[in-house]
């Protein structure tokens, strides 16, 4: 289990809207304040001032700063030395040398969002300072000279899923967070829910939300079930009186599937 766990329901902010900032803040589980894509050029400085007087508990709030190689991201970390927030998103992650030397006061959640980015996720996720990685779909296919993620029923490309899995994987194998891509279409609760039940089912640790309306559709999602916990409490309370291998329900029982028992239980907890 990653020690990125902030809870499965993670909610972009405009960082030059701070009075939207508290309800956020209480709607989701965390909130990523940007100062990146959601934020016009002329409005990065008032965006970044915002954040010095932004008074939101820094446990709970990630911060998403500009590519490494702008002169925006010099003056974002600036600005971040100057507040208690001390997790970072970093955009358009794509040079594991230059995470790497990223101001040690600070934990990275490296956005592997361009093809390049996506080539190097294991090597980003093997670094240090980074506790986690989230993949971005438009992005991506925007750096591959394509048009859309999605096909015309709503449903990923191939391309957009297989960088998904590879982020997952690079993630998995570090033990580090996985954060699933926004669900661009707000008024798609249906399709959210069904991507979000897909990314708690495959291992990812949260999914990140364009809107507050998104964030208890994901929460759901997250959520055991009734039954599930049931499940969990009595294969894992059977368990205790087994040695290796055993039956239980017509389901033969080995430690991969206790393993997911423990799994539902905590996301119970949460």
């Amino acid at each position: 289990m990653s020690a990125f766990d902030l809870g499965p329901a993670i909610l972009f902010c405009p960082a030059d809207r701070p009075e939207r900032f508290a309800k956020a803040h209480e709607r989701a589980d965390a909130v990523i304040l940007d100062l990146e894509d959601a934020v016009a050029p002329a409005a990065k400085a008032t965006a970044r001032g915002a954040l010095i007087e932004c008074d939101l508990d820094p446990e709970r709030v990630i911060v998403r700063v500009n590519p490494l190689d702008t002169e925006a991201h010099i003056a974002d970390m600036a600005t971040l030395s100057q507040t208690d927030f001390r997790r970072v998103m970093v955009a358009k992650a794509e040079t594991p040398k230059r995470i790497a030397k990223l101001d040690s006061r600070f934990d990275v959640i490296a956005l592997c969002e361009t093809a390049k980015g996506v080539s190097q996720a294991e090597k980003i996720a093997a670094l240090d300072n980074v506790v986690a990685l989230m993949w971005g779909a438009e992005d991506l296919v925007a750096s591959l000279g394509g048009t859309s993620s999605r096909k015309p029923n709503g449903r990923y490309r191939d391309i957009a899923r297989y960088a998904r899995e590879r982020v997952l994987l690079a993630a998995g194998a570090r033990g580090r967070g996985a954060i699933d891509a926004v669900h661009l279409d707000i008024a798609d609760a249906k399709g959210l829910a069904r991507e979000a039940a897909d990314a708690v089912a495959s291992g990812f640790t949260a999914t990140a939300c364009i809107h507050p309306d998104q964030v208890a559709v994901v929460r759901d999602a997250y959520r055991p079930s009734g039954a599930d916990v049931t499940w969990a409490r009595a294969v894992l309370a059977r368990a205790d009186g087994e040695r290796g291998v055993f039956s239980f329900d017509g389901r033969m029982v080995d430690e991969p599937v206790l393993r997911h028992a423990r799994a539902l239980l905590r996301r119970a907890a949460v």
